[in-house]
């Protein structure tokens, strides 16, 4: 090898650590619109079954079957502002009527009870709370200057609105934009192989996003229906953030059962914390029990074994670990990133058996 294909390679490898620097940086700032691009993607996989349901069932040209499908989401979107920013204010302003001294007394005397039952002495719940990492780095103020994030985002907010409604209309219109799309990646005389492993992907995670929708659904009813029973303030609005958080696996629904234990606390204000308040929570608690059983022994299973026909210890290790390399954001892709690694792996690596044993269902 001569000096100058040495440089060569030198000066080539530089480039194109150079362009892949450049590539990653212009994909960094433009993650915004990567955003929009991939939420628009999901509804697009949620929202094709329902546009394929209007053109069959009631003839409906395809155009305006896509128009009412995001109509439907649009609907959606304006009716969980409605719900959400109005529970926001509530609750906000419930909490800022606490009355602390009561709240100290109640904790006090659920204390000495606790002590007197167990015969010991030496135990503090308020000041085990009062003295917590979390509890010190609390601000009273948080909430009102969250408020104003809130509102001071919400013209981004209409903007990302608007483009993941764009960006969705013309996913929907022409199914095969996307898939177009990657050809243009793909070899000479690779189309075929290419398209085969896009259609089976947009099959696979079509049907897992529609049960996701569906697993949020039967939950968010299962919360509406016990909140309903025990009378807590707003609880269409509660049970749908207690839903929406269980998008994260294993992490989101202790989030939830704290959340829900924090409004119904909240929605009993000025009640007897011990003859009233504790019962209640513990009541509702075995509620928020007996759904989360009803979701990972029932709704999850059917989801995960019938869309992305993957056993629940395989998915369950996946997310894991996923979590462990990427937190929480990881944990939420996980699925739908494996199963398109999995359909990728059984069209190019089918010859070995570890491959072969992982993606036999698919």
């Amino acid at each position: 090898m001569n000096s100058k294909t040495f440089s060569y390679g030198i000066l080539r490898a530089l480039g194109i650590i150079l362009g892949i620097s450049l590539l990653l940086f212009f994909l960094y700032k433009i993650q915004s619109v990567l955003v929009y691009i991939a939420v628009a993607g999901i509804i697009s996989l949620i929202g094709r079954p329902v546009v394929i349901f209007f053109r069959s069932r009631f003839r409906i040209p395809n155009k305006i079957a896509v128009v009412l499908v995001l109509l439907l989401v649009l609907a959606l979107f304006v009716g969980i502002v409605f719900v959400f920013v109005p529970i926001v204010i509530t609750q906000s302003h419930y909490l800022g009527q606490i009355d602390i001294d009561a709240f100290k007394g109640d904790i006090n005397e659920l204390n000495s009870q606790i002590n007197s039952y167990l015969g010991v002495n030496n135990i503090n719940i308020l000041e085990s709370i009062t003295q917590s990492e979390f509890v010190r780095s609390l601000d009273v103020n948080m909430i009102p200057r969250f408020l104003n994030s809130v509102f001071g985002i919400l013209g981004a907010t209409l903007i990302a609105v608007f483009s993941i409604i764009f960006i969705s209309f013309f996913l929907l219109k022409d199914s095969k934009l996307m898939l177009n799309s990657i050809l243009v990646f793909a070899n000479k005389g690779e189309e075929d192989k290419f398209q085969r492993v896009f259609n089976k992907i947009k099959i696979l995670l079509s049907r897992y996003f529609v049960g996701l929708t569906l697993q949020i659904t039967v939950l968010f009813i299962l919360y509406l229906l016990l909140l309903n029973i025990f009378e807590i303030n707003n609880p269409v609005a509660i049970a749908f953030i207690c839903a929406i958080l269980n998008l994260v696996p294993y992490l989101g629904p202790i989030i939830a059962a704290i959340l829900m234990g924090l409004f119904v606390i909240s929605s009993n204000l000025g009640a007897d914390f011990q003859d009233y308040i504790l019962p209640r929570l513990f009541y509702i608690m075995m509620g928020y029990g007996i759904s989360q059983l009803i979701d990972n022994f029932i709704s999850q299973p059917l989801i995960f074994g019938a869309s992305v026909r993957s056993h629940p210890l395989e998915i369950f290790l996946i997310i894991l670990i996923a979590g462990l390399l990427f937190g929480i954001l990881g944990m939420v892709v996980a699925v739908p990133f494996y199963t398109a690694i999995k359909v990728i792996a059984k069209e190019s690596l089918s010859e070995y058996k570890i491959v072969k044993r992982l993606t036999r269902d698919i």
